[in-house]
Parts: structure tokens; sequence; C-alpha cells
């Protein structure tokens, strides 16, 4: 049956700049922040507090934190890699944070230089430590659906995975298409095998829509009882260490189809149009949205055919 009302988590400012070739002022990045705050998300993933050497584009990461301006319903969160990263996220202010294991040996490998062993050690320590300074820990697990260096990757592991962030006290697992390479035929396999290990309700998805399959992948957990999704204002994001990995699923598509099926988000759908048309002069390229894109022609096609006959 599917949810009455979703939970969408905006990942634009963290995944969708990260791997941007523009540089984006922080002052762009504090700007973002506040129109997607202002359009009524309820989760805004912020920024990273990772190694400025491998993701330059968080180097800001503190100075943004502290500019934006917080509204009480809206949850801040940042990325952290390991003690280090939660320690400058506490100090920067944040209250809830997320860390990333891979269900891939070579992705974990490629990603953080870790075995999947290794890292969960990591954040067995990051979940004590956040415990201890009152804040929330989630978890995401990249390549759920398949990896750029193994091929698929079984439902098993990804449940494996899940299960032990759960049990160091993260509060939600993002199952996570980190190359696009999902389809509705395999979210019920993926689902249900995390599902059989951990509660529904602590299940969200990160979808990336590279074969243009992100929706149709929203659609098929929506029929499982999921209720959170991952999003990126505008379509951008990517993966800097997953070859091949484009834009995440667009939060206007998402919003405009969960809309239309009568699902309550509480996300005004223009005002995320506003927040991506400011990010789209700023990156300096077209944004790949498909509803960003339908509605910021200046004509529809019914008034450039009304002008031509006239």
């Amino acid at each position: 049956m599917r949810p009455e009302r979703v939970t969408v988590v905006e990942v634009g400012p963290r995944d969708g700049l990260q791997n941007e070739a523009a540089a984006i002022a922080a002052a762009d990045k504090v700007a973002f922040v506040d129109l997607l705050s202002a359009a009524g998300l309820a989760v805004i993933e912020t920024c990273a507090f990772v190694s400025a050497k491998w993701v330059p584009h968080m180097a800001d990461s503190a100075e943004v934190f502290a500019r934006i301006t917080r509204r009480p319903q809206v949850r801040y969160t940042a990325l952290v890699p390991n003690l280090a990263g939660l320690d400058r996220a506490h100090r920067a202010g944040v209250g809830e944070v997320a860390v990333f294991a891979a269900a891939s040996e070579s992705f974990s490998q490629r990603n953080i230089n870790q075995t999947i062993d290794a890292s969960l050690d990591t954040y067995r320590q990051v979940c004590e430590r956040a415990g201890e300074l009152g804040m929330r820990v989630r978890g995401y697990v990249s390549t759920a659906f398949g990896c750029p260096f193994e091929g698929d990757v079984p439902p098993a592991r990804v449940a494996s995975v899940a299960a032990a962030l759960i049990e160091m006290a993260v509060f939600e697992v993002a199952i996570s298409d980190t190359i696009g390479i999902a389809h509705p035929g395999n979210v019920r396999p993926v689902v249900d095998a995390v599902a059989s290990r951990v509660p529904v309700s602590r299940i969200a998805l990160h979808l990336h829509d590279t074969r243009g399959t992100a929706l149709a992948n929203v659609l098929a957990a929506l029929e499982l009882g999921v209720s959170t999704f991952d999003a990126s204002c505008g379509g951008l994001g990517g993966c800097p260490y997953a070859p091949g990995a484009t834009g995440n699923l667009a939060t206007e598509d998402l919003i405009y189809m969960l809309d239309g099926l009568g699902i309550e988000t509480g996300v005004e759908l223009e005002a995320l149009v506003a927040a991506s048309r400011f990010m789209e002069s700023r990156v300096g390229h077209a944004i790949p949205s498909r509803y960003y894109q339908a509605v910021r022609r200046p004509q529809s096609a019914a008034a450039v055919q009304k002008s031509k006959r006239d």
C-alpha cells in the first residue's frame, strides 16, 4: 500500500555540487540552501566534512553551515567519513550526520580506501561518538544495485551492510543506486532483502537517473511501503568515484509525480524551480530535471503554434 506522505531528503547542496566542474562560491551555496528551505523541504543535506584534497568543493562546509538561515522545521545534515569529520561537523553546529558504507568491496576501496568491514568499524566509532554528542546518524549503503567495478551486487550483501549500520544505532539506511543502474524489476528483491533485517520505516532510497528509470523505481518502492526518498534539486549530482554516475533523481520530477499521486510532501514545486533557476546560473550549464526544462521555456508548444498562426 502506498504511503500517504513521503519525506524527501534534499541532497543537492552536497551530492549535487560535489562533482561540478565550476567552483561554487560559499555565498551561492548558502543562498541555494536558503531557497530550498523556503520550498518546504524537511531535510537538507547541506555539505560534507571530508578531505578538501579529495573533494575540494566541500572545503567551505563549516562556513556554509555557519551562514545558512536555519528554519526550526528543517533538519540540516552533513556527510562525514570518520571521527575527524564528525568532530568538525559538531564544531560547526551540525546536529545530524550521515556515514556511507558500500556493498561492494571494490567501490569501498576506491571511495574511502577501506574494506567494507574496516569502514563499518570506523562508523561504529562514529556512531558511539555521535551518541555522546547528542547527534543522530543516518547511513548510506552505496552500490546497492550494482557496482561500476564488480557488476551485480547480491541483495543479501546489501541487507547485511544495512543491518550492520542499524545495529550501531543508525536511525535510517538509504539504499543507494550509485551508478543509476536500478530498474523496477530489481527494486523489490533489494528492498525485500533489506526489509527482512531492517524495518521498512527505516529504509530510504537514494536514486540516480542515469538510465531514466528513477521515477519508475520510486513507484515500485512506494508499493513496498518505502516513504523516504533522496533527491537533488535540478537533478544535479554524481559520484566522483563511480564512472558514469550522472545526476541524481531530480527533486522537481519527484515532487511533480508525488503531487499527481496525491501523496503529501509539504514541498512547493514552484519554489523548487526558483532554486534550480538560481543554481543553473551558477554551475554554468543546463540542469537535467525534466520538469524544470519543461517549465523554464518561455513559451509552451501551444503558444508557439498560436503565434505562428497569428
